[in-house]
């Protein structure tokens, strides 16, 4: 498996990233989604603190995608894709890179708003980037909520289109953020894609 980007799939370093991230989000959203309704005391504290930990955790591989992407560029587009669907995936993808690195921030503010200390898995104290604000907070936190479910949508796109990619168009759109050989493509568009050129960009929308 290729460590950088080739020019027809993600290598190994980007798959490993989205796919961490993608568990990440699922994990922490059902924290978020329950740990409202736990009874007060120490198990409720403790799952607040893992939600937090596991959010710093999101928006440092969010830093890593992007130094990454400038690094190792990105493949080309799967030949044969129309020009409006590369343009909303290029929008959804930034609207998703934004979203991961907003809601984190929010949820430090909210959390430093509050003057509760903040901790990365019980290691290190992390400073805080605001100073105490009962209306700060409450303004954070409906951002944080919001933003929240705005990447569900997000999310939900991006994979919808991925799986529309390759069950009806059935091009290597899923495949090549995929271990090779993984998911089957159809063979027309198959060679079509190890026949792209070899220069990549960090401009492709396709990931």
């Amino acid at each position: 498996m290729s460590l950088k980007n080739p020019a027809d799939r993600w290598g190994g370093v980007s798959q490993l990233l989205h796919w961490t991230t993608v568990v990440l989000i699922v994990v922490i959203a059902y924290i978020g989604l329950t740990m409202g309704d736990l009874p007060n005391g120490p198990e409720k504290i403790k799952t607040y603190a893992l939600h937090k930990s596991i959010g710093l955790t999101i928006l440092g591989l969010v830093v890593l995608r992007v130094l990454w992407r400038l690094i190792a560029g990105a493949p080309h587009p799967v030949p044969g894709s129309p020009r409006w669907q590369e343009r909303i995936a290029t929008l959804t993808h930034l609207g998703i890179y934004v979203l991961l690195f907003a809601i984190p921030i929010s949820g430090w503010v909210v959390n430093s708003s509050a003057g509760y200390p903040l901790q990365w898995f019980g290691l290190f104290n992390l400073p805080d980037i605001v100073g105490e604000s009962h209306d700060l907070h409450e303004a954070a936190e409906e951002a944080h909520e919001l933003m929240f479910w705005l990447l569900a949508l997000m999310v939900a796109a991006h994979a919808g289109a991925a799986f529309y990619h390759h069950l009806f168009q059935q091009d290597a759109t899923l495949a090549r953020m995929l271990p090779r050989g993984w998911l089957k493509v159809h063979a027309t568009t198959a060679g079509a894609t190890e026949a792209a050129p070899p220069a990549s960009s960090p401009q492709s929308p396709n990931e």
